[in-house]
């Protein structure tokens, strides 16, 4: 086969044949990357030619500045119609993902959970982010006494690229775990598949570039090698590594990174741990929720996952149990072979050269320690594409193996990872024992622990925390609903401390906030104001009754601006309506029925109103109760009593538009109001948030 896998830059797809050889013949360096099962040449992979800095710098331009005309809304709501997209086509990439040695279910984890990633941070981009650029990262800080000068934190995008160096395992998920963060931030992208899969990477992103929805120089593809990569990074870069620890460490002492300022995350292999507890004893559904996780990521994509279990650290006593209980679900449900056969269940490794590096360091835990108890080295029968059983000499395959380590401290259980359907098990004596085995490991993407104790999960968890950037406790009451050892969500941090590369990715939000920079802001209320689109009290407001202007609440969004106010008049409080109040809600705490034990109390004066009288009564005071642009009152936010209202004083209440959020996809948006209560020496007694959804346009008059 003489195709070139083409890449995707400077916003057309790019191959090597004409622009580096006469007569757009097949260029010399190319790699042949063959099928899994087969050893059928699929493509080859060349970048011979690429200006890879032109491309660098399309993004920092072109992808720049067509991300950074959208908000945070907008390009979340074309995530999720990327996601929709791809699930559309999701088939074309299900067969080609054959091709990588993935069966059905390793597809699903990588497409599916590609397009999951998608979706999720559509979701919880419109949730959790303003319809802004900017993004305000907790309170306001009063730094003078009148309040004229504050301080408060942003974060903003980084203004260059993104670059995504991923690994073979995952060609879907592993790049659009990484994109989807990076485009919600307003970063471009750019994308490295490794090159045994990189094929599928380049079909999706294919598909997104043909469905018109990526704004111009937001995501490219590069199919092949980058050796001059850093060569041409800066300040503003960043670089997402997933991959070896070797090579994560060589890329990290980069003179772009030490001294340039480029930021560099990196997430790799690591000798995760899986910790039976001490309780969990053979026919306990903790010991049996155990060896069918263990198994499981023994076999899912061939145990080519940074998140499988390398180390199942077991109770002594239980050793023989879980290799008994493993070997026969192994024998059960596990048939290797050709994914496109019926049947099979666990693929081969994406490539011979993975297959023999996986053999290598086999006998390399052998020869240091490990017995082998299930499986072994030898080429294994297995189901072909046709539906026979036999060999597959240009095949991938290899027998799901574990070893087991009589010597606990062996260097070799804690250091080698073979990255295919490898394990090893070891016994522990104590909890602090099996403490001390997983700490050994050097820092990890997750362990799980299996235990109905709580004590037992308490002292694992403490003491193995610090080591691990993910745990899962397994019991009876989750086994059924667990997502699994070796799944990273999209909601939840992925990466590791130490071996495991020291970096994060995912974590909701957080992801996308490691594309931005927080920066410290200082100045007057106004100036606040006007930077981060949120009112700060000191800035403008517009008193709608002094400004002659109507009521806030009859302004849809289209008339509604920043600073908009309700000042009310007052009301008094008499010890007749916080009676009335005590008994129509039964909330009859002594602070407002009984005067000397309020008094014995050193929060109050005696007899007090309840908190919950005066937010029900200021909404009295701001409300205007006509239909209009307001739909509904949402909630209220950050509440807090400041000085308790005794019979007698008098409330009233300041409501300003804080900030105006619209939904892309609704025809209303949401607002929040500052509300401020204070009684009749202006003391604050009270303030929060109002939250009410308002509609975009005034509705048309009847008639």
């Amino acid at each position: 086969m003489n195709t070139i896998l083409p890449s995707y830059v400077n916003g057309e797809w790019w191959t090597p044949d004409a622009a580096t050889t006469a007569g757009g013949g097949v260029a010399a360096s190319a790699t042949e990357v063959r099928d899994a099962s087969t050893g059928e040449v699929v493509t080859r992979v060349s970048t011979e030619g690429l200006d890879l800095a032109a491309a660098l710098e399309y993004a920092r331009t072109v992808g720049q500045r067509s991300l950074g005309e959208l908000t945070f809304h907008q390009r979340a709501v074309l995530l999720k119609q990327m996601a929709l997209v791809l699930t559309e086509r999701k088939q074309e990439l299900y067969e080609l993902s054959s091709r990588t040695g993935a069966t059905k279910q390793d597809s699903w984890v990588d497409i599916d959970g590609g397009i999951g990633v998608l979706f999720t941070y559509s979701s919880k981009g419109r949730r959790e982010l303003p319809n802004s650029q900017v993004y305000v990262d907790g309170g306001v800080e009063q730094l003078s006494k009148d309040g004229s000068f504050l301080g408060r934190h942003i974060f903003t995008r980084l203004p260059g690229v993104a670059v995504q160096i991923n690994a073979f395992n995952f060609p879907v998920w592993g790049s659009l775990e990484k994109f989807a963060p990076a485009f919600l931030a307003g970063v471009p992208s750019l994308v490295k598949p490794a090159t045994p899969t990189g094929y599928l990477a380049e079909a999706f992103v294919r598909i997104l570039v043909e469905s018109g929805l990526l704004p111009d120089g937001s995501l490219q593809l590069v199919s092949g090698s980058v050796p001059d990569l850093f060569e041409h990074l800066r300040l503003g870069d960043l670089v997402a590594f997933t991959g070896s620890a070797s090579t994560a460490e060589r890329l990290r002492a980069n003179d772009s990174v030490q001294t340039g300022g480029v930021r560099f995350t990196s997430e790799t292999d690591s000798i995760n741990a899986s910790v039976l507890g001490p309780d969990a004893v053979d026919g306990t559904p903790e010991f049996d929720a155990y060896v069918k996780q263990l198994v499981t990521e023994m076999t899912t994509k061939a145990g080519q996952k940074c998140t499988a279990i390398r180390r199942a650290i077991v109770p002594a006593a239980s050793v023989d149990a879980v290799i008994g209980a493993a070997r026969a679900r192994i024998a059960e449900r596990v048939v290797v072979g050709d994914p496109r056969a019926e049947g099979v269940t666990m693929g081969p490794l994406a490539s011979t050269g993975q297959r023999d590096e996986v053999l290598r360091q086999v006998r390399r835990l052998a020869d240091e320690g490990g017995e082998i108890v299930i499986g072994s080295t030898d080429a294994p029968t297995v189901r072909l594409a046709d539906g026979t059983d036999g060999a597959a000499s240009d095949g991938a395959f290899v027998s799901p193996v574990m070893l087991r380590f009589a010597d606990a401290a062996s260097p070799a259980l804690h250091e080698v990872e073979a990255f295919g359907p490898v394990t090893s098990i070891v016994g522990y004596d104590s909890v602090d024992d099996a403490v001390r085995l997983v700490a050994r490991g050097g820092g990890s993407l997750v362990t799980s622990v299996a235990t109905h104790d709580p004590a037992v999960a308490v002292a694992l968890a403490s003491g193995i925390a610090a080591y691990n950037g993910r745990l899962l406790l397994l019991d009876r009451d989750d086994a059924r609903t667990s997502t699994g050892h070796g799944s990273p969500l999209p909601t939840l941090v992925h990466g590791g401390p130490g071996r495991a590369g020291g970096g994060e990715e995912l974590g909701g939000i957080r992801a996308v906030l490691h594309h931005m920079q927080r920066t410290a802001v200082q100045g007057s209320p106004e100036m606040l104001t006007a930077l981060t689109g949120v009112w700060h009290a000191g800035a403008a407001s517009t008193p709608y009754a002094e400004a002659g202007e109507p009521h806030p609440f009859r302004k849809s969004l289209a008339e509604l601006r920043i600073g908009d106010q309700v000042v009310s008049g007052s009301r008094t409080v008499t010890l007749e309506d916080i009676e009335t109040f005590a008994h129509f809600t039964g909330d009859t705490f002594y602070a407002h029925m009984d005067e000397a034990a309020a008094a014995a109390n050193p929060f109050f004066p005696g007899r007090v109103a309840h908190g919950y009288l005066l937010v029900s009564w200021a909404a009295g005071l701001f409300v205007d109760a006509a239909p209009g642009p307001v739909l509904a009152n949402s909630g209220l936010e950050n509440l807090r009593f400041v000085t308790p209202v005794s019979p007698g004083d008098a409330i009233r209440v300041e409501l300003t538009a804080k900030q105006i959020t619209p939904r892309e996809t609704d025809e209303y948006g949401e607002v929040r109001w500052d509300a401020v209560l204070r009684n009749q020496d202006d003391d604050l007694v009270a303030s929060y948030d109002v939250l009410t959804l308002v509609a975009k346009e005034q509705a048309p008059v009847a008639g």
